[in-house]
């Protein structure tokens, strides 16, 4: 038995985010005290070339679970080929009210809206500096909640421009479902203006700074087939690195009746598994290799991730699992894709 089945009834009958907290702040002791070594040891994986980036594993941690980049040591003792911080902002917020943060047992889902609440994108790179962590590191990136969609791009270059120097990739959220309206930047126009300028800026930062930093553009499940090909025509067009598939889904079909599943917010785990594996294969063929697709929701186990993987995803993420699974994921998930 791993120590995390030990914990996990204890941690279940807490408050969500309260576990969550929770759980961070004890891997966060456990690096200081050199215990992380008590999570066991992740079988040797095959190295990935993605992005231009030599991966040491497939598996990474997906954004959302780190906001502020404060417990990137003890994440990385987990044995994650790679991590992704945020959703980090411009400025401080404070997210939506609690409660915000749900399971949903029966289903292994999660919902939450928390509505990007972190400490600024000032604050994540002081921890990102103060971070041991050399492995492969992405910073995901938001618009602040008050600023208008028409604004959104002037929030996306503040933060690009900041966390460039300290990046190894920077994914560019639009799917989130708890901004509102954020998801209206998908739309054909919007996004097509949002990709011209953010490329723009990448090709300055990159002279600027003597390096390429990728970015990866992260999706949302809940889009029709044929907004999903011109995502995709337009990662093309202007040259993305990456696309992530996918964020939380608004759909309910997998939990209708459960505990918890009438809370508002984007729903991930078990339930978004079948829904991201499809945006995943549509990218995939309508890309033809030229993007990368890094695959993500639902992943529960390593037949999960090899699922996605057989989608035509590159590298897979993990957040939700985790919740449900613990650290144990990473090495099934290692040993699934050898």
């Amino acid at each position: 038995m791993d120590i995390y089945s030990v914990f996990k009834p204890l941690l279940f009958r807490l408050d969500a985010e309260r576990a969550h907290d929770l759980t961070l702040k004890s891997l966060k002791l456990a690096e200081k005290l050199q215990l992380s070594c008590l999570f066991g040891k992740v079988p040797s994986c095959e190295s990935r070339q993605v992005m231009g980036l030599s991966f040491p594993n497939a598996v990474g941690l997906a954004a959302g679970l780190d906001k502020n980049a404060a417990h990137i040591d003890g994440l990385a003792a987990l044995g994650f080929g790679f991590i992704e911080v945020g959703t980090v902002t411009p400025r401080a917020q404070p997210g939506n009210l609690k409660p915000r943060l749900f399971r949903v047992r029966e289903a292994e889902g999660i919902i939450n809206r928390f509505g990007f609440n972190n400490l600024g994108v000032d604050h994540l790179i002081e921890n990102v500096k103060a971070a041991k962590f050399r492995g492969i590191l992405g910073i995901n990136i938001g618009k602040n909640f008050d600023t208008p969609n028409e604004r959104a791009v002037d929030d996306y270059l503040i933060c690009l421009r900041k966390v460039y120097p300290y990046a190894s990739y920077v994914t560019v959220n639009i799917s989130s479902p708890n901004t509102k309206n954020l998801r209206a930047l998908q739309e054909k126009d919007a996004l097509s203006g949002l990709l011209a300028t953010l490329k723009a800026e990448q090709k300055k930062l990159a002279a600027t700074h003597g390096k390429y930093v990728p970015i990866a553009l992260k999706i949302a499940p809940d889009l029709e087939s044929e907004q999903i090909n011109e995502i995709a025509d337009l990662l093309l067009e202007h040259s993305f690195d990456a696309v992530i598939a996918t964020n939380t889904t608004l759909a309910r079909d997998a939990v209708q009746g459960m505990e918890n599943a009438a809370e508002t917010g984007g729903l991930s785990g078990a339930p978004v598994r079948d829904q991201s594996t499809a945006v995943i294969r549509q990218l995939a063929q309508r890309l033809q290799g030229r993007i990368p697709v890094i695959g993500v929701g639902g992943i529960l186990s390593g037949g999960d991730a090899a699922e996605k993987m057989a989608a035509g995803a590159s590298l897979v993420q993990v957040y939700s699992g985790l919740i449900y699974r613990g650290p144990a994921l990473v090495k099934d998930i290692c040993r699934a894709l050898g």
